[in-house]
């Protein structure tokens, strides 16, 4: 069972209707609308036959936003695509959001139990870091178990340099809390990948978006010792799609070993939707509990008491022995083998006597 976790959507957003001064705030701001062309749903068709052809039976569409989740703004562009596809029998398909934070997410940027409602139709949830403090924060902040807990960290792989360092401390928290670490493999073949990266400006395309890429996904195998990596595509186009087979021998070139390459597209992403899962959840009861009351004892049919008589103690066993007619001696008047001091003494006394009888007779 092979998984790609990062099939990009592009943004179908249709412009917003601006409301008069007037009228602001007394009307409820409506969502915009999501419409998709018969030429973007015919794209996307065949992205999914050729997966499902390579070998995918797990899919996860992947929407991107900017900076911030804006609830006045924000609309599910997924949801309406799941409606207008076409089903296939062993694949399944996942949505999933991913947020590009910069300077101006690190006050804020949406993730917030207020806006929950937001991102629970969503089975999950990445953040994609471009500064050093939006970096730490996805680390540490928001892969604490919670509904809104982001499993998924995306990388900009492709930019000049990593504007960040990878910590050692903040990778393994993120590790220990779960969380993976994803390597999109379209920048490493220079192609079309989603408008997130692109979105960001000072992206390098061609052989030099390549050495980038090569140079920063080194880097991410080096810190993280190959633990908690998964592969996805993240191409855009349906040329840049490659088979599992391909791609777990181009990452063995970082320095993964081959059973870590495997389960990069296999064991890792379906343990990670397993923990995604526990986001709905979380703080909630599991099972629905059932009390059972047992039948009343008046109904049942009353059994016959045989009691079986105690065995006897050693005190009743005495006092039921009749008393015996022979008189046994005290202990005292036992006579005692004489020892072998009082043997010697009694015949010294002996030879004492039989001395003074015969100097009596020989007086």
């Amino acid at each position: 069972m092979y998984i790609d976790l990062n099939v990009p959507i592009p943004s179908v957003i249709g412009p917003q209707t601006q409301q008069s001064k007037k009228g602001k705030g007394k009307q409820p701001q409506q969502a915009p609308a999501v419409t998709y062309t018969p030429a973007q749903i015919s794209s996307i068709e065949a992205r999914i036959d050729l997966l499902s052809h390579l070998g995918y039976t797990i899919i996860a569409f992947n929407q991107t936003v900017q900076k911030k989740v804006d609830p006045k703004s924000f609309a599910n562009t997924l949801n309406p695509l799941l409606s207008q596809l076409r089903k296939r029998d062993g694949i399944l398909y996942l949505k999933r959001l991913t947020i590009v934070l910069d300077e101006e997410s690190e006050k804020g940027f949406g993730l917030i139990n207020a806006n929950a409602s937001l991102f629970a139709s969503y089975d999950l949830l990445a953040l994609m870091p471009t500064t050093a403090g939006s970096f730490s924060l996805a680390c540490l902040s928001h892969t604490l178990p919670s509904n809104l807990t982001t499993h998924i960290i995306s990388l900009p792989l492709t930019l000049p340099r990593l504007p960040f360092n990878l910590k050692h401390t903040l990778v393994r928290s993120a590790l220990k809390n779960g969380a993976v670490f994803e390597l999109s493999y379209v920048g490493a073949l220079g192609g079309e990948g989603d408008g997130g990266i692109s979105a960001l400006g000072g992206v390098e395309g061609g052989s030099a978006a390549k050495r980038n890429w090569w140079a920063a996904a080194r880097e991410v195998v080096r810190v993280t010792k190959g633990k908690g990596i998964i592969v996805s595509s993240g191409a855009a186009n349906q040329s840049d799609l490659r088979a599992p087979r391909d791609v777990g021998n181009l990452i063995t070139f970082l320095g993964l070993a081959t059973n870590l390459c495997n389960d990069a597209s296999t064991k890792t992403p379906q343990s990670l939707i397993l923990r995604a899962q526990t986001r709905k959840t979380y703080r909630a009861v599991f099972s629905e509990p059932k009390i059972v009351i047992p039948e009343s004892t008046s109904s049942e049919p009353q059994q016959e008491i045989t009691t079986t008589p105690a065995p006897a103690t050693q005190s009743e066993c005495s006092q039921s022995v009749p008393p015996s007619n022979t008189k046994k001696r005290p202990i005292e008047e036992v006579s005692q083998s004489p020892t072998k001091e009082q043997k010697s003494t009694e015949a010294t006394d002996g030879e004492r006597k039989r001395k003074k009888n015969k100097n009596k007779q020989a007086k």
